[in-house]
């Protein structure tokens, strides 16, 4: 067991060898979660934004420490230590946007986001091989990028401009993704990569998100413009 997690992983167009700076750009790239993420505490605290805005701009940190650590070592042990972060981050995010944004009630909001991960997670599973082994193991942020777009229609539908975040976030996905997918297809004419790309924008990605928690997701008691509070307070949308 010990020695399938110390395994030396092999992925990315940038590393030729097991060394520990065998990845550099790949390594130092993961500053753009470390900038997002402490931005994203800087402005929860500075916006009074509540604890758990500010929790989410450290797990944007962890993010990045997961990552270093993976584009480091690179070993089976520390390949799950840059996907649970990422996994987790996803799942918290979705609850955020349905509880924080959009004022829905824990049952409804649970519905909502057990019925769209069983149904997100299907999908996932019934992509071909094919298509994994062409889109270089891209195809398995499918249910981020399609939480991104459903929850961020969600949200904007509620009334809240959050959403809009949400959907910011999933194009600059797009363009993410894109560099992800050419990282093994470039290493002949470029030995580095285009692997470093994808976490320059995931990290500006991640920020877009965080402004979104900084701005629209302080405690639904303390949202007296959000249209669930105003409602709440007997007061209609729109005056």
């Amino acid at each position: 067991m010990l020695e399938q997690f110390s395994q030396h992983l092999d992925l990315y167009c940038e590393r030729t060898g097991v060394g520990l700076w065998a990845e550099p750009f790949n390594a130092v790239s993961n500053l753009a979660f470390f900038a997002a993420g402490l931005w994203g505490v800087y402005e929860a605290r500075r916006r009074n934004a509540g604890t758990f805005a500010e929790v989410l701009g450290w797990w944007v940190v962890a993010i990045g420490i997961g990552s270093t650590l993976f584009h480091t070592f690179a070993t089976e042990a520390t390949k799950w230590g840059d996907i649970v972060p990422i996994a987790g981050f996803t799942l918290v995010y979705s609850l955020f946007n349905l509880r924080r944004f959009a004022g829905m009630a824990w049952p409804r909001a649970l519905v909502i986001f057990f019925g769209f991960y069983v149904a997100v997670g299907f999908v996932t599973y019934m992509v071909p091989d094919w298509l994994r082994v062409a889109s270089n193991g891209t195809t398995g942020y499918l249910p981020p990028f399609l939480a991104l777009i459903f929850f961020g229609c969600v949200v904007i539908a509620s009334g809240s401009r959050a959403g809009w975040y949400n959907i910011a976030a999933a194009t600059i996905f797009l363009g993410a993704v894109t560099f992800r997918v050419m990282d093994p297809l470039v290493c002949d004419a470029l030995p580095i990569g285009t692997h470093f790309m994808w976490h320059v924008l995931d990290g500006l990605m991640l920020g877009v998100l965080l402004a979104a928690t900084t701005r629209y997701g302080k405690p639904r008691t303390e949202q007296a413009g959000h249209p669930a509070r105003r409602m709440a307070d007997g007061v209609l949308p729109g005056q």
